[in-house]
């Protein structure tokens, strides 16, 4: 593999409800280092999308592949890299790549996290999953990922019931980076926070993006997110993509009458 291979591919990715579509003749690529902003009113398919993507809902028809690594035919560095069919993957490996490559950010932190278990624990279980073992090291990492999110380090024994809603995702981000993963979903994770939190928010997930060379698929249906985080956009009505290229010409010159109709709306306000 080389860097002019994609970090995932979607081919007429499909989902189903029933006789409906939720979601229907999605392709793409996306690369390392590049977030992809999935853009859309309620019900327009782009949570589906989302689903098929991070492997919770099923793929119907299409197909979606990852560049991952595995220790078949491996070479000096223990690890071939092979783009591979989703598909063909078992619970098992499917459940490896979470551990290792994929992270995701829910809307609400509390789906995201324990709420219960200290900010520092949080942080530091991704860790113990990957065979991390040394307590003061955890602890130590754990602390470094939550000054690097602005949380307090006197916060770090705290549970995240006690903080605010930006405090929460926050944390959410931290423990979703800890272990270095290439690919990060998100779904609506400024959603319900006021306009500071968010801006705040989202310039600390652009500069991890920049830092770590992450691949990040978000969806929102806020023009003014997408604008700020993505490089490239996907407009999406009734299950289909309407609409992609690069987030600034789809925003500031849009060819679809609906993306034109959410643009001015925006403006509008």
């Amino acid at each position: 593999m080389n860097d002019e291979t994609p970090l995932l591919s979607v081919t007429g990715a499909s989902h189903r409800y029933g006789e409906r579509y939720g979601c229907r003749d999605v392709s793409f690529d996306l690369w390392p280092g590049e977030v992809l902003a999935v853009v859309g009113e309620s019900g327009s398919g782009k949570s589906t999308l989302l689903g098929m993507l991070a492997q919770r809902l099923a793929l119907d028809e299409g197909r979606i592949r990852y560049r991952t690594a595995r220790q078949h035919g491996a070479g000096a560095d223990g690890a071939a890299e092979e783009l591979l069919d989703l598909s063909t993957l078992s619970e098992r490996e499917v459940r490896r790549l979470w551990r290792t490559d994929w992270g995701f950010v829910h809307q609400n932190a509390a789906d995201g996290l324990r709420m219960h278990v200290s900010a520092g624990g949080n942080v530091g279980e991704p860790l113990m999953a990957n065979g991390w073992r040394h307590f003061g090291q955890i602890r130590a990492e754990a602390e470094e990922w939550l000054r690097r999110v602005e949380i307090p380090t006197d916060r770090m024994d705290d549970a995240p019931t006690l903080f605010s809603g930006g405090m929460r995702q926050r944390v959410q981000v931290a423990r979703n980076l800890v272990f270095g993963p290439r690919l990060v979903f998100m779904d609506e994770p400024t959603s319900g926070l006021d306009v500071s939190v968010q801006a705040r928010l989202l310039d600390l997930i652009r500069s991890l993006v920049s830092e770590l060379g992450l691949a990040v698929v978000i969806v929102t249906h806020d023009l003014a997110v997408a604008r700020l985080i993505s490089h490239r956009t996907l407009v999406m009505k009734d299950g289909f993509v309407i609409e992609s290229g690069l987030t600034d010409r789809v925003l500031d010159d849009p060819q679809a009458a609906y993306t034109q109709l959410l643009v001015s709306s925006i403006l509008q306000g």
